[in-house]
């Protein structure tokens, strides 16, 4: 028999939208948080525009993209630039404990709904605003979303090959970091509550929360002077380290050697071929020197192979490898079938849907 959710009692209210802010309060939402995601029938959450949609058929009620990022909530809409708007958002911020928003710095305020107005009417609110650059500062008030974020924060300029121009990673990255700490943030708030039966506010820079996701390059850059570039799949620290095409269409495998030993286990799971005994690939030091080279050979042996044939021989070896999965190869693989990531909830317009269960579990709950 489980337990009650570790969250279970804990109410918010879900004034935040698009990606970030749904997403932070989701991870509460999942463990038993009772949570309301509030928007406005003038102005829906955006995401409800975002495909993919069921069937390709659009709809503010069709997107997966809005329904993996709010499930496991209610919704109401309030339209906050009426009159009695503001009335009626008070009294969900009484219910709740903690109010989450993450409209542009001043926009709360404007509404007579900022911590200040919200403290009158709950003096033990946790509020949490998620921006994009902060509350505070020359920028703050800024528009724009993760994508734009990835690229303020150096993550474009990281990404894609030394001789190319930057390439950008895939969506709006930011907004998978950020609510990593949000979440920690808030449970922390709710812990001080606990203990001390006051609130408080917390707000969240999504550049700043990215940076921090970059301290080794900051670092290195702050003793060293080193700026650091592109480069493609390779690491400065092992070789070989990229990803090679497999046997089939569009097929890949991801290896990385990061000692001597696996290098050499590598090459026993390869049957050992007269070049791997060659001087210039001994050491860590010859293998990045001739790197190229090195890429192009175990290419030749992971080109006859399956990538699931490649990922198992190495990782029963002991050498770190992994298929370059598609969306397909997810939703089939074993490991994640066998923890039953994906699971089937019933929605109401879009019928059975498939959503990612919490990436972390309680043991006791």
């Amino acid at each position: 028999m489980m337990g009650r959710q570790v969250f279970e009692g804990i109410k918010i209210a879900d004034f935040s939208w698009i990606g970030a802010g749904p997403w932070t309060v989701k991870f509460l939402a999942d463990h038993g948080a009772q949570v309301v995601h509030v928007e406005s029938q003038a102005r829906v959450d955006m995401l409800r525009s975002c495909p993919p949609y069921k069937g390709d058929v659009p709809g503010i009620n069709r997107s997966s993209y809005f329904a993996i990022y709010n499930n496991n909530k209610y919704g109401m809409c309030i339209n906050l630039n009426h009159p009695k708007g503001a009335e009626v958002a008070k009294r969900l911020v009484a219910w709740a404990d903690i109010v989450a928003e993450s409209f542009g710095p001043g926009k709360m305020k404007a509404w007579g709904l900022d911590y200040e107005q919200l403290k009158k009417v709950k003096p033990d609110i946790i509020m949490y605003s998620s921006s994009q650059q902060g509350q505070t500062g020359p920028v703050a008030t800024h528009p724009g979303f993760g994508t734009q974020l990835t690229s303020l924060a150096g993550l474009t300029y990281l990404t894609g090959w030394p001789d190319r121009e930057p390439a950008m990673p895939y969506g709006a990255y930011t907004d998978t970091i950020a609510p990593r700490l949000g979440v920690s943030a808030l449970i922390a708030a709710l812990d001080y509550r606990r203990r001390t039966g006051k609130g408080q506010y917390l707000e969240i820079s999504q550049y700043e929360a990215a940076i921090h996701f970059m301290a080794p390059l900051v670092l290195d850059y702050q003793t060293t002077g080193r700026i650091a570039m592109r480069r493609g799949n390779r690491s400065s620290v092992a070789a070989p380290h990229g990803v090679y095409p497999c046997h089939g269409d569009d097929r890949w495998c991801a290896i990385a050697a990061t000692t001597d030993e696996e290098w050499r286990t590598l090459c026993k799971v390869m049957s050992n071929p007269p070049w791997t005994k060659e001087e210039k690939f001994a050491t860590l030091l010859g293998r990045k020197n001739n790197e190229d080279e090195l890429d192009q050979l175990i290419a030749e042996w992971t080109g006859t192979l399956p990538a699931e044939d490649v990922m198992v021989r190495l990782q029963e070896a002991g050498v770190p490898a992994g298929v370059v999965e598609t969306g397909e190869d997810l939703y089939s693989d074993p490991q994640l079938k066998y923890r039953q990531h994906f699971r089937t909830l019933e929605h109401p317009e879009i019928g059975n849907h498939s959503y990612n269960t919490p990436a972390f579990r309680l043991s006791k709950t």
